[in-house]
């Protein structure tokens, strides 16, 4: 019995669930699949993610702006539409990037079993996780980048600055990406994400400064507020419509950063967790 023991040694444990991500070039090809069947239903699925946003930055914009007039910002009279479109397309690329890495991750993931399938392929858990969050955020950045082609269309801002918008509101993107991934580890059903629409996205829209100036708040919220992803995301992107950089760049940018990264390794952990039970 003694050398039975000794020829059959005992399992190697399995990876910690927070083991660092094992990332490689096989989340390419996922990303790729991904691509190739969105490119069948893109303008419907344009139409519906940049509807809404247009509507609220019109009536909203033209409609409650004839009634505020402007605001201030930094010392600086801002006319409403404004400041209503540089916070919006902020909102916009946390909705959109939320609603691809829940509902479409979550029906390839445990609806249709599409995840199960491309791990039949040497291609790992890492690696999936990885591409649905580029492709969220990927998802999002167009969506933004055709909401601004409708805004300086419509001569809301023709600031330059506006360039660097683009790589920030990819970073917007990513971030929301990895935050909603953490909630489509934990989900049984598309039922779980009310909780996160409701109890998180929907405050965040309204204590970031989105509709109107955070001064306006009472001091715990606003101090609440200043650690939100969306406020930093505003606080970065809202100067570039106004021509101006803006201030304290780096915290609001390391904010971000900290936000996706911790996002994504914990999304990871509990995907993990999820496909070994």
């Amino acid at each position: 019995m003694p050398a039975l023991a000794k020829d059959n040694p005992p399992a190697r444990k399995p990876a910690s669930l927070f083991a660092p991500p094992r990332i490689g070039r096989r989340w390419l090809p996922v990303f790729r699949r991904n691509l190739l069947v969105w490119r069948k239903l893109a303008l419907p699925s344009l139409v519906g993610n940049i509807a809404e946003p247009l509507i609220t930055l019109v009536a909203f914009g033209y409609g409650l702006g004839a009634l505020v007039g402007a605001v201030q910002v930094g010392g600086e009279t801002v006319p409403y539409i404004l400041f209503l479109a540089s916070g919006s397309i902020c909102s916009s690329a946390m909705n959109a990037a939320s609603f691809e890495a829940l509902y479409s991750a979550f029906s390839r993931m445990h609806v249709q079993r599409t995840w199960d399938g491309i791990m039949n392929a040497p291609v790992r858990l890492d690696d999936l996780v990885f591409a649905e969050m580029l492709w969220a955020s990927f998802k999002s950045l167009f969506t933004t980048v055709v909401i601004l082609l409708v805004m300086l269309a419509l001569r809301i801002s023709q600031s330059p600055m506006l360039l660097l918008a683009l790589p920030l509101l990819a970073l917007v993107g990513i971030t929301f990406s990895c935050i909603a991934l953490v909630f489509n580890a934990l989900a049984k059903g598309y039922d779980f994400f009310t909780y996160y629409f409701t109890l998180f996205l929907t405050p965040t829209m309204f204590l970031s400064g989105v509709f109107f100036p955070r001064e306006q708040l009472p001091p715990l919220l606003r101090a609440l507020s200043d650690w939100l992803p969306l406020t930093a995301a505003v606080e970065l992107i809202r100067p570039l419509f106004l021509s101006r950089w803006p201030e304290h760049f780096l915290l609001n940018f390391l904010l971000l950063v900290g936000y996706a990264v911790g996002g994504f390794w914990l999304a990871l952990a509990l995907t993990r967790r999820r496909f070994r039970g």
